[in-house]
């Protein structure tokens, strides 16, 4: 619903179209394979989390999202950091989905191994993302590749956006290290 609702009337339409393409595989992918392959639900939950924050700012382009403008207002941030927060929600929402992903039960690894394989994935993941984010520009209308890179005059955005993405998955890391833990103790 909150997909059709921000598909009215998006600030730019061609690169909410290049956004959205993630959208419209993923959802239905997971639609279709959810009786052969199910995800927990904490990871069905959080990749509904990142694909939410993404549609956010497919709708009015990243650097065009009111939450990052009232943050750069707020701390006095010389951009929108919309996109590197979504780049690093990425990687601490999606680490777990990674890891179930690659890693079924019964695994025969450490699950200390899964974590840093999965946090791999992660960054592999963000770096095929930035360059079919890069290829799509290059290929695509020019204005709608300019408002779907979102570079905002950063010519480090690519690679900001990647160390988020991995630094978020870092973070999930620490916290499945510490849930996990905490389950054993208790």
């Amino acid at each position: 619903m909150l997909w059709l609702l921000l598909a009215i009337a998006p600030w730019e339409r061609g690169a909410w179209l290049l956004e959205n393409i993630l959208t419209v595989v993923s959802v239905p992918l997971a639609i279709v394979t959810f009786r052969r392959f199910r995800f927990s639900d904490r990871s069905y939950v959080q990749g509904t989390a990142f694909l939410v924050l993404h549609t956010i700012g497919s709708h009015y382009t990243y650097a065009r999202t009111p939450l990052g403008d009232l943050a750069r207002a707020a701390l006095g941030l010389s951009r929108n950091h919309y996109d590197r927060a979504v780049h690093f929600a990425f990687g601490l929402l999606m680490l777990s989905a990674c890891r179930e992903l690659f890693f079924r039960p019964p695994a025969r690894m450490p699950f200390g191994r899964q974590l840093g394989l999965s946090v791999a994935l992660v960054a592999a993941f963000g770096g095929a993302y930035e360059t079919m984010e890069w290829l799509t520009a290059i290929v695509a209308d020019p204005k709608a590749g300019i408002a779907f890179l979102g570079i905002q005059g950063d010519v480090w955005d690519a690679q900001k956006d990647f160390v988020s993405a991995v630094a978020g998955a870092v973070l999930a890391c620490l916290l499945e290290l510490r849930l996990m833990t905490k389950n054993k103790a208790g």
